[in-house]
């Protein structure tokens, strides 16, 4: 078992020449496999994209690596404007906004990268995993940008547990559930995390009053 994880969605820079068109072949059937409902093996990749299994696995070594590329090409788009104007709660709303409509475009791959995560957690406790363990990461980061204007109006307990629960809310798991379990549609999904989020903040402020 590797020690190293997939942490961070950062597509690499391979530039316009023989590699980046290759990486680029790679990863639009890898994005294409996945929308299929499962997470492709690296050799299923290279078939698809006409490479051999070497050429791919240059690329992508493990589904860690697979996956992790699709998720940073599916929210690159959200990465790169994180709300930064306006009121906590409107910022929440944009980026929320930004965000359903890149998870309702690609929710499979979104759900395989969730998969994924799971497995890879109880492969590890057991002591079975065999391969780089694929991490979540990033989501925190984004809502410390959207927020930041409440960092310094909250006492260092109060932000960092309105992260905490700001991160159960934004995100495929709350999406999976309301969708799957509720059998909400997609704008009713959107409609309720945003209320959570309101929510949320809402109660981040009046326990400021309280302290």
């Amino acid at each position: 078992m590797q020690n190293s994880a997939t942490s961070v969605y950062a597509l690499p820079d391979l530039g316009q020449g023989h590699r980046g068109r290759v990486f680029r072949r790679l990863l639009d059937e890898v994005v294409a496999l996945v929308r299929r409902g499962r997470i492709p093996s690296v050799a299923e990749v290279a078939l698809a994209a006409k490479v051999s299994r070497a050429t791919a696995y240059r690329y992508f070594p493990s589904r860690s690596k697979l996956v992790s590329a699709v998720i940073a090409e599916v929210l690159a788009p959200v990465r790169r404007a994180v709300p930064q104007q306006g009121e906590p709660k409107q910022r929440l709303r944009e980026l929320l906004k930004r965000t359903y409509s890149r998870f309702s475009e690609y929710e499979p791959h979104m759900r395989a990268a969730l998969q994924l995560a799971l497995e890879h957690t109880s492969l590890e406790a057991a002591g079975l995993l065999e391969e780089e363990p694929f991490r979540r990461g990033q989501r925190q980061e984004i809502l410390k940008v959207t927020l930041a204007p409440l960092r310094a109006k909250l006492p260092p307990r109060t932000w960092n547990r309105l992260l905490k629960a700001l991160a159960v809310v934004y995100g495929i798991e709350s999406m999976i559930v309301l969708k799957d379990i509720c059998g909400a549609s997609d704008r009713e999904t959107e409609a309720v995390v945003g209320w959570m989020m309101d929510a949320l903040v809402d109660a981040a402020l009046r326990d400021k009053i309280k302290k």
